[in-house]
């Protein structure tokens, strides 16, 4: 599946042009979240669970985020039995492809994070794909650590429809996290290793300039 994805770049290459990977989304301007917790008085390190299509781009958009220590790519949502590539990419383990992300809540919120993760790393509004990938292995999916992160999650999930920021319904998942499972060595840091590859340069670097142009507080090189 890795080559196959590879190799369908060069035909949409084309397609893509017409506009950037959340143009799909209709979205408008996203609002911060009406509940999250105020940054941490202390330096300290926290984690989040993130899945939104390919973990090339979710890395790299998470990499340049404010506050962000790390961000490795791998997969949840099923077991470590199965938690190799090429059986993720048969769509039957369970996997969605994922981000782990470990953050400082004095210097970023969770839910700062759930708004990059809305706003400009993948279209919340797809379900089971993210153009052009399909699949369950690229659903959207906040895996929650805490009681907290999933409160947080699903008051910002509501307050998002009921101000219809979207044309559709938001398809994101949230469930709680049973396990992360990091991928393997040539997933990591993809984007940042392999910057004019094709997929990069059209489906994930625009997605790092929107990061820069609509949240440029939290932006960072």
């Amino acid at each position: 599946m890795f080559f196959v994805r590879l190799c369908l770049v060069g035909s949409l290459l084309v397609l893509l042009c017409s506009g950037t990977p959340l143009a799909g989304a209709g979205k408008r301007s996203i609002p911060d979240p009406a509940i999250d917790d105020a940054l941490s008085a202390a330096n300290g390190s926290s984690s989040a669970v993130l899945a939104g299509g390919c973990f090339w781009g979710m890395e790299e958009v998470f990499r340049h985020v404010r506050g962000v220590m790390t961000v490795t790519s791998g997969y949840a949502g099923g077991s470590l039995r199965t938690a190799t590539y090429d059986l993720v990419s048969t769509g039957t383990t369970g996997h969605a492809e994922s981000v782990k992300i470990v953050y400082n809540p004095a210097s970023v919120s969770f839910g700062q994070l759930l708004k990059v993760f809305f706003a400009v790393a993948h279209d919340p509004t797809q379900r089971n794909a993210q153009w052009p990938d399909e699949g369950p292995e690229y659903r959207s999916v906040i895996f929650y650590v805490n009681e907290r992160q999933q409160e947080l999650a699903r008051a910002y999930m509501s307050q998002l429809q009921d101000a219809r920021v979207f044309r559709h319904p938001i398809a994101t998942d949230l469930v709680p996290l049973a396990g992360f499972y990091e991928a393997e060595a040539y997933h990591q840091n993809f984007a940042a290793r392999h910057p004019t590859h094709p997929y990069i340069v059209q489906i994930d670097l625009p997605k790092l300039e929107d990061l820069r142009k609509e949240l440029p507080d939290l932006y960072v090189k």
